[in-house]
């Protein structure tokens, strides 16, 4: 059975001027799964935001929320998502629990335990004013708002900003527990361990273009990773030469030493063949390090 598509855009484009912020976005974004969309800052992540929530307009290109256009049924969509914005702005003399008064009205009335929960699990003090709160936890107010309607589809721009890591790490389970639940999650990030923690795929958007949409699996089974193989007799560099993805080998009698960007079992299979294996060490590449694969001319220059 294919998964529904919650969140689903068709060459979505936006330029301001000659800045091509935005270039033919075609994606999908399931239920039931978190969507990590990664980029530094300036790459995109929140012209894409924004164009897709329909707070600008797309200069082409249309896209879809649960199956209704983003302009025409703007307001409908509204009443199924949760949002927090990059540029977070509460009113500063509404106490934290004012706010969160004031969007469950808008909505027409929220679960107030679950409100609660979400208030303990964060660790959120709701009796202070905003103004005077710190931006970490004005951004645990923006983070109950959006939660506390349950929604269909969660899109946070750059949530994580000034939490603790303990919070953050709860923030995390949450973001679980709604792909859980069947419900979808589209998290604009540049922090990748966090990423990495919580996302079924990655979108990484480069210079306004969506580059690559993998599974965070498949990413990083295919990234470039450290490998020492130990065997029984001596070994010929020769025989990992062959193997598509072999990268720097160095052997030296017993011990071979090489970088890999293949599947495993294609390597394994490969030397087993010939060889006894008696020990391997591997370091897999992380999401951070995946990811700057894709914008190495920018980190070279």
């Amino acid at each position: 059975m294919t998964a529904q598509i919650t969140i689903h855009t068709e060459g979505l484009t936006k330029h301001y001027g000659d800045v091509r912020a935005l270039v033919d976005l075609d994606l999908d974004v399931y239920a039931g799964e978190v969507l990590g969309f990664l980029g530094p800052n300036g790459a995109g992540k929140t012209t894409a935001i924004r164009t897709l929530l329909d707070e600008i307009r797309p200069t082409a290109g249309r896209a879809e929320i649960l199956g209704m256009d983003t302009h025409e049924s703007a307001v409908e969509i509204r009443r199924h998502i949760g949002y927090v914005p990059g540029d977070l702005a509460l009113y500063p003399n509404l106490t934290g629990r004012d706010t969160l008064t004031y969007f469950a009205n808008l909505r027409g009335g929220v679960d107030w335990s679950h409100v609660d929960e979400l208030t303990r699990r964060l660790d959120a003090d709701l009796s202070k004013k905003v103004g005077d709160l710190s931006s970490g936890n004005r951004q645990k107010v923006g983070v109950i708002q959006a939660f506390m309607n349950r929604p269909d589809v969660l899109v946070m721009d750059e949530p994580s900003a000034g939490l603790d890591p303990l919070v953050q790490r709860e923030f995390q389970a949450m973001m679980r527990e709604v792909a859980a639940e069947g419900r979808t999650v589209f998290l604009s990030s540049h922090t990748l361990s966090e990423v990495q923690r919580v996302a079924d795929r990655v979108g990484i958007i480069r210079h306004g273009r969506l580059v690559a949409v993998e599974s965070v699996a498949d990413l990083r089974s295919k990234a470039m990773r450290r490998i020492e193989l130990e065997f029984d007799s001596p070994v010929e560099a020769s025989v990992f030469g062959a193997v598509p993805g072999v990268r720097e080998i160095t052997v030296e009698d017993h011990r071979a030493v090489l970088t890999y960007d293949g599947k495993m079992d294609v390597l394994l299979k490969t030397v087993a063949d010939r060889y006894d294996l008696v020990d391997i060490t591997t370091r897999e590449a992380d999401l951070e390090e995946i990811f700057l694969t894709y914008y190495r001319d920018e980190v070279n220059a």
